[in-house]
């Protein structure tokens, strides 16, 4: 377990300390989806440093991360970033192997590409997928549904070609009608000016309102029309195509809070092979490999699944394919290292997230834990029982909890939900 969250002069020189027998996997950032990763990996004896831009993640408390500490934001300073890395790189024995676990790590690893260091992912090919303008382009050749989309001509420029088409906002609130959703083709910069990166537009002075927001921080949005979403029919692909095209994975419906356009609470393991097929032949299409999630919900109207978002990166329900038997970090890392990997056939898991899936069953939404599951975290069985994970909570690894508990309730804050 890293001792402390450090300085980056610290981690360096505890990097030139530490004696790895093998390539450590660098996780940024350092929060739920990064203690997915790590405690993925280090089930298998993979050394993980784990890298932010502040000390308040739960992941550098987990018995699974080897040394923490902070690396500058890319968002901030990129050749910073880049120089960073580069040095943390050339003080370890081996040349480590890069997760970025939020967007803006995975852009700045594939923009900037460190000396020394392995991406377990397309790095070319990031674009052509996180960008949703590129992605819907995609699924518009293939025959795969998506919402009906606009690009807003105010943030991109009237004369952008391309699919989804670009209009005003004006005429996208004409030909889609109110209630609307405004999303960004990339996330991280708008959650960074909004709050979020989703945003349920009920009229048309709070459009404006947006789009002025959009152009001031040169971020480019679409107007997408309000899917007639059926309640508890999410499904997700989560997934890993290796180089030579070969994938694994599994597909997941998850529980959200909030329930509208929330983050999942609860996920369970299910067989869904048409959205697999679809996000499989949406992938192949882009000429993407890495770890990636492919978000698909049941438009009602449609009677089909339609997709909404792939995400290049490790999600913040990364355990459950892990307990599943197909372990992703794992099967990004071998391929990164020169090793192998061959996945066990899939079997049924749950993820669950204690604290937002506490607080959804507050407000009234049914349990969907059996009472075994409940008794096996209430007696702090958990980690024997290969049905269930959790996203922080662990008996056997406590200090993420602990740092769970100091943020909610001390006065520590994370700038990320994931």
């Amino acid at each position: 377990m890293a001792d402390q969250f450090t300085s980056f002069d610290d981690l360096v020189a505890g990097a030139e300390a530490a004696s790895f027998d093998r390539p450590p996997a660098l996780v940024a950032n350092a929060h739920i989806t990064g203690l997915g990763v790590a405690r993925a990996l280090a089930a298998r004896d993979v050394p993980v440093v784990a890298l932010d831009r502040v000390g308040d993640g739960v992941a550098p408390f987990s018995t699974a991360v080897d040394l923490a500490g902070r690396v500058t934001y890319p968002l901030d300073d990129a050749a910073g970033f880049r120089a960073d890395v580069e040095r943390l790189a050339a003080a370890l024995d081996h040349e480590p192997v890069a997760f970025g676990c939020m967007d803006e790590w995975v852009h700045a690893l594939a923009a900037t590409q460190p000396d020394g260091v392995r991406l377990p992912f397309a790095a070319d090919r990031i674009d052509a997928v996180l960008d949703k303008t590129s992605l819907y382009e995609t699924a518009d050749r293939l025959g795969v549904p998506y919402p009906e989309t606009y690009r807003v001509a105010e943030t991109v420029g009237t004369t952008a070609e391309g699919t989804p088409p670009a209009v005003s906002a004006e005429a996208a609130a004409d030909a889609l009608g109110f209630p609307l959703v405004i999303k960004p083709a990339r996330k991280r910069a708008f959650e960074e000016a909004v709050g979020t990166n989703v945003v349920e537009v009920e009229d048309g002075s709070e459009l404006a309102r947006l789009v002025q927001t959009a152009r001031r921080e040169d971020v480019r949005v679409m107007a997408q029309e309000r899917v007639s979403i059926r309640g508890g029919a999410d499904r997700s692909y989560g997934s890993y195509v290796g180089p030579d095209g070969e994938t694994i994975g599994v597909v997941g419906t998850p529980t959200r809070y909030p329930a509208t356009y929330g983050t999942s609470c609860l996920v369970e393991r299910v067989e869904a092979p048409a959205v697999a097929d679809r996000a499989r032949e949406v992938l192949e299409a882009t000429g993407y490999h890495g770890i990636s999630e492919a978000e698909f919900v049941y438009d009602d109207d449609r009677d089909e699944y339609v997709l909404l978002d792939v995400n290049t990166r490790p999600w913040k329900w990364i355990g459950l394919p892990v307990a599943a038997g197909v372990d992703l970090p794992y099967a990004a890392y071998a391929d990164a290292v020169g090793g192998s990997y061959e996945p066990a056939p899939a079997t049924d898991a749950t993820w669950v997230y204690l604290r937002d899936y506490l607080a959804r069953l507050a407000g009234g939404a049914p349990d969907r834990l059996t009472e075994a599951q409940w008794t096996a975290l209430v007696a702090g069985d958990v980690d024997d029982d290969p049905t269930l994970t959790t996203g922080v909570y662990s008996p056997a690894d406590p200090g993420p909890g602990y740092r769970l508990l100091r943020t909610e309730f001390g006065e520590t804050d994370y700038y990320c939900a994931c």
